[in-house]
């Protein structure tokens, strides 16, 4: 029998509070309500059946063996739970589904909800990556976003997991923030490429709708101006290049080797399951997510369909569009003969006519048979993705 790769996400909802600019789901909870919740995902994966998504839908169940190749612990703030909790979480995954030999395991860690007991245990349950919250090293920028830790908070956990021993960690920082100006987040990425981290995620911030930030910052008033937004982003790609990392999709830097494993998954198509409050799946090309009210999910754990909110049956078109702005992401682009053998049709009957055009303006280009944007795409990447939704 064949294997097909398979990523895991495991959603922790639980934050000390919520970032002013957060719109993802999370909720502050008592200890008590943090162990049942992990009690309650340990049943949702002891109770997974593929069989009941595919039959409920009548869609043929493929046949494949499935090897995880990576699993996520992202939140909210999966490393405020206890480490006990976490264990326990990787021991039910791995009596559920077959993990292979070189897993990536990520826990995403705010600073300051870690210690040397809770990285032991993370390191002793096999978990090999660690993610940082960071988002800036200047103390007046975090406090203007609500983080609950200093630069000091952050040194002292990102030391402590390099004291213990792990060799693989990711840093979240992010710019165009209120206040912000380019000399000071020059400052941030010298003070984070001197402790030469494995990965580095940069993300412009976002003002969502629902947030404080939204309340106060929607006109753009407080925030840097579009240029000085543009040299920060400008600033990252030089800096990290030049300190050894490579771009490999538009968001995020890695020493080579270091690529994050489960964000690649998504990017190429990979199927995912996601486990817990809200977590978002596709299965053989079934997309659904869980429901995200949590006294319903902690009561029907244990009966995981009962969950499974806004099931979809991709389409054929819905297919190709995702392998198109999924993979263009991605600095390498896709592959046209992969187009062909995924969907078996040539890439030119369906994209011909937009590439020439993007083409035209020089927003993509060709290497034998990638198709991949410029830096001219990628500074535009969102109107040169929707131009691959077709019609």
């Amino acid at each position: 029998m064949k294997s097909k790769a398979l990523a895991i996400y495991i959603h922790i909802p639980f934050c000390v509070k919520k970032c002013l600019y957060c719109d993802f789901l999370s909720v502050p909870a008592t200890e008590k309500t943090q162990e049942a919740y992990g009690k309650a995902i340990c049943q949702e994966i002891r109770n997974y059946k593929k069989s009941l998504l595919t039959k409920n839908l009548g869609v043929p169940e493929e046949k494949e063996e499935s090897i995880v190749t990576s699993v996520f612990f992202g939140g909210g703030t999966p490393s405020l739970i206890c480490g006990e909790e976490i264990a326990a979480i990787l021991n039910e995954l791995r009596h559920k589904f077959h993990f292979s030999e070189d897993m990536e395991i990520t826990i995403e860690c705010n600073p300051g909800t870690v210690d040397e007991e809770k990285l032991n245990c993370y390191r002793k349950a096999g978990i090999n990556r660690l993610s940082f919250g960071l988002q800036s090293a200047n103390n007046e920028d975090l406090k203007k976003l609500g983080r609950i830790h200093s630069w000091e908070d952050f040194l002292e956990s990102f030391s402590l997991a390099r004291k213990l021993g792990f060799s693989n960690i990711n840093i979240d920082l992010m710019s165009a923030l209120p206040g912000q100006t380019e000399e000071s987040y020059e400052q941030t990425l010298q003070k984070v490429l001197l402790l030469e981290p494995e990965h580095i995620s940069a993300y412009s911030l976002i003002i969502e709708e629902g947030t404080p930030f939204y309340e106060k910052y929607s006109s753009g008033f407080g925030l840097p101006d579009e240029d000085s937004e543009r040299m920060m982003y400008q600033r990252t790609k030089e800096r990290l290049e030049q300190s050894g990392y490579y771009r490999y999709e538009i968001s995020n830097y890695a020493k080579p080797g270091y690529e994050c494993r489960h964000n690649l998954c998504y990017w190429d198509g990979t199927n995912y399951i996601g486990f817990g409050l809200g977590a978002s799946s596709m299965v053989d090309h079934i997309r659904y997510h869980n429901c995200s009210d949590l006294q319903k999910y902690m009561m029907q754990a244990s009966k995981p369909e009962q969950l499974w909110e806004e099931v979809t049956v991709l389409s054929l078109k819905e297919q190709m569009e995702e392998f198109m702005f999924l993979g263009l992401r991605c600095i390498k682009g896709i592959s046209i003969n992969k187009f062909k053998e995924t969907f078996g049709i040539s890439y030119d009957s369906i994209y011909g006519t937009v590439t020439k055009k993007m083409k035209e303006f020089h927003l993509i280009d060709f290497e034998e048979d990638r198709i991949y944007l410029t830096e001219k795409g990628i500074d535009i990447s969102n109107y040169v993705l929707s131009e691959f939704l077709i019609e």
